[in-house]
């Protein structure tokens, strides 16, 4: 609310002549604890056009979610004289873990595929930012199979007819998040579409991070790393130790 009202004042004070998006989030945290099942986002916002009047087709909406970027090493596997193995791979210097878009409709009837690819709205839109140095198909075969993965694993997702108007003012959208859903800051992307066009763009943060002693461990690996892999040697050795003698015992 407090939001609807900056913008609301924001409009009188510039007099614009162009719509404006006021975003907010339900949530701009998320705790990921050790029973952890996955949570739902609300997208949530006005578009308030000048004058108040909302015209006789109204604008679409549309909201992506993106995740962390990171770099990723992509392995494919065939199978030779019966075994799988890696035979092929593939380096990708920014890849984010985590990327959803819900749309008022479908991406294809509002966007051409120029401005679609220029804003990455749409999976098939991502610019995965290839290492470079292989042939096109290549790098094409290997960015289908990430996405395939992604999409598979619900990392990667589309909602067609996921952003609600009303009113031709106030919209909502409801997007998963997965369980295994990766850390770190996030970006709410809300955009306004008329006539074919981007007319207006609002961005919101999000944190997803552990909590309790998942952040304990999550930390540990990363500032000690060799201390972090020697107790998981010892720790694997005595449950290894542990079952033994039990299993001596049950015989």
């Amino acid at each position: 609310m407090r939001a609807l009202f900056l913008g609301l004042c924001l409009l009188g004070l510039t007099g614009a002549s162009a719509p404006v998006l006021v975003p907010d989030i339900s949530s701009r945290e998320v705790q990921i604890r050790y029973s952890f099942t996955g949570a739902q986002l609300l997208l949530f916002g006005a578009v308030l056009y000048p004058g108040g009047r909302v015209p006789e087709e109204p604008a679409h909406v549309a909201v992506v979610l993106r995740g962390p970027v990171e770099p990723l090493l992509l392995r494919e596997k065939q199978k030779k004289a019966g075994i799988w193995m890696n035979a092929d791979s593939y380096r990708f210097t920014s890849v984010p873990g985590f990327y959803a878009v819900a749309s008022s409709a479908p991406l294809d009837d509002l966007l051409d595929e120029r401005t679609a690819a220029i804003y990455e709205l749409g999976v098939d839109n991502l610019q995965l930012s290839p290492g470079g140095g292989e042939q096109p198909e290549t790098v094409r075969r290997f960015e289908a199979g990430l996405i395939d993965l992604r999409t598979q694993k619900d990392l990667y997702v589309e909602y067609p007819q996921g952003v609600e108007i009303s009113e031709g003012v106030l919209y909502r959208a409801r997007i998963a998040i997965p369980s295994s859903v990766p850390v770190g800051t996030y970006t709410a992307e809300t955009f306004l579409i008329e006539d074919g066009r981007i007319v207006a763009v609002a961005t919101r943060d999000i944190v997803i991070e552990k909590t309790g002693f998942e952040r304990f461990v999550a930390l540990r690996a990363v500032r000690n790393p060799f201390l972090y892999g020697l107790a998981s040697v010892l720790l694997a050795l005595s449950m290894g130790w542990i079952a033994s003698v039990a299993f001596r015992k049950t015989t």
